[in-house]
């Protein structure tokens, strides 16, 4: 198994799509950092709409927004690299407009801004991770993918902070932050467009029969998992408020710290676990995440039992073993699913993972404030239990990671040869 030993910050920009790539990325995430925590507020407080309602505009655009998928998947596979993650900026251009254009008390205006943004929020990761999968190969691609992930929850948790510091300024700070927000995505679109990055289809290598549609991999285990394991993700922004304030009845400052620490840990050691972990196989890699967040779970478990007195320095301390799992967990799957799938289908594979990533997010919420009033065994229990399953899942599926999609795999800074190479990059 080759392994990722180095990391050379020049050739891991060039192998995440290069500079300009670097800087839309973390203009883009500047922009969504200042508009995702609060659109919730924006809704409440600008367009005087209920918070039921205002929730269930945002759900239902995130859920709907995953219709895009299919769609996205296609539009990959015939080549497009910048230019799909351009349109996936651009179309939240639009979400900001509509969000603009909104008058008070309008429901289905904002629940169309809020489908337009999830569309563009849904589409993003696919086709960032195609562009990547393009740029660089074998164990560069994993730490180029990690180092992407580094930077965006960076500028997502800037973004936030931006907003924080607006939020006294009421609601003409919330029209001026979503335009602001707006102005970011255009920008962070230009620059991704004028890298022309594209793939050329007719240089992926043919299956046994070149006449024949090359059929994307299955994969249901590990998409069944993935539903599963993307609970994680949303564990310190809604479980930990949720335990914190109503089960410990601890300070909203515990669930603001961690939060913080969450961010900073990503941020920090995404690229260097991920570079770390390149000497196992991807599989064996997500299915350790898989063991290390259900050890967290029931850690939450333990920590809750200690009270009031304790118990929030107790769930603070466990959630590093969580974010830890996190990292694990978003250092290995897309890695491994860009591996799994033939390069003829490599944007509907990615699409379809998305699609699981996405369900998972957007039933996480419910599914997790059902559990919590029957008690931290339900939640932490039923969390520890079905992400120990999914682990399993993972493990013993069969491995099927494409050997002409791994050759030439090296430290950063290598040259790889490898079919489906872009046709342009600058």
């Amino acid at each position: 198994m080759a392994t990722t030993t180095k990391i050379r910050p020049r050739a891991l920009v060039r192998a995440s799509g290069g500079p300009r790539y670097a800087v839309a990325l973390t203009v883009d995430a500047l922009g969504t950092g200042m508009l995702r925590p609060f659109l919730l507020l924006y809704g409440v407080t600008v367009l005087r709409l209920s918070a039921p309602v205002t929730g269930i505009a945002m759900t239902v655009g995130v859920v709907v927004g995953l219709v895009c998928m299919p769609a996205v998947g296609r539009w990959l596979d015939r080549g497009a690299r910048s230019t799909v993650v351009a349109a996936s900026m651009l179309v939240r251009v639009l979400g900001v407009a509509l969000l603009l254009a909104t008058p008070a008390g309008d429901s289905w205006l904002f629940a169309t801004a809020a489908l337009v943004l999830g569309v563009g929020n849904q589409a993003w990761p696919a086709a960032h991770a195609a562009l990547v999968a393009t740029v660089a190969h074998g164990r560069e691609r994993d730490t180029a993918l990690a180092a992407g992930r580094a930077l965006r929850n960076a500028g997502l948790g800037t973004g936030a902070l931006l907003a924080t510091a607006c939020l006294a300024g009421g609601t003409t700070a919330l029209q001026a932050l979503a335009a602001v927000t707006g102005l970011a995505y255009l920008a962070a679109a230009g620059l991704a467009w004028s890298v022309h990055l594209r793939a050329d289809p007719a240089a992926f290598p043919a299956g046994d029969r070149a006449d024949e549609p090359t059929p994307a991999p299955r994969m249901r285990a590990l998409l069944a998992a993935n539903v599963v394991y993307a609970f994680c993700l949303n564990v310190p922004e809604i479980a930990l408020p949720l335990v914190l304030v109503t089960q410990l009845h601890a300070s909203p400052v515990w669930s603001a710290a961690i939060f913080v620490a969450n961010t900073v840990l990503v941020v920090t050691l995404q690229v260097p676990v991920t570079v770390l972990m390149s000497r196992f196989s991807r599989r064996s890699v997500l299915a350790l995440a898989g063991v290390v967040l259900s050890a967290s779970y029931l850690g939450f478990l333990a920590a809750t039992s200690l009270g009031h007195g304790w118990g929030a320095l107790a769930v603070a301390v466990v959630s590093v073993v969580c974010t830890l799992g996190e990292i694990i967990y978003a250092g290995s799957a897309t890695a491994l699913v860009t591996v799994l799938a033939p390069a003829r289908v490599l944007g509907r594979t990615l699409a379809r993972f998305q699609l699981s990533t996405g369900f998972g997010l957007a039933v996480s919420p419910a599914v997790i404030t059902a559990l919590a009033p029957h008690g931290p065994a339900a939640l932490w229990g039923g969390l520890a239990g079905a992400t120990l399953l999914s682990a399993t899942a993972v493990a013993t599926e069969k491995d099927q990671e494409t050997p002409i999609r791994e050759s030439g795999a090296g430290p950063i800074g290598s040259s790889a040869a490898t079919a489906g190479e872009p046709s342009a990059v600058s």
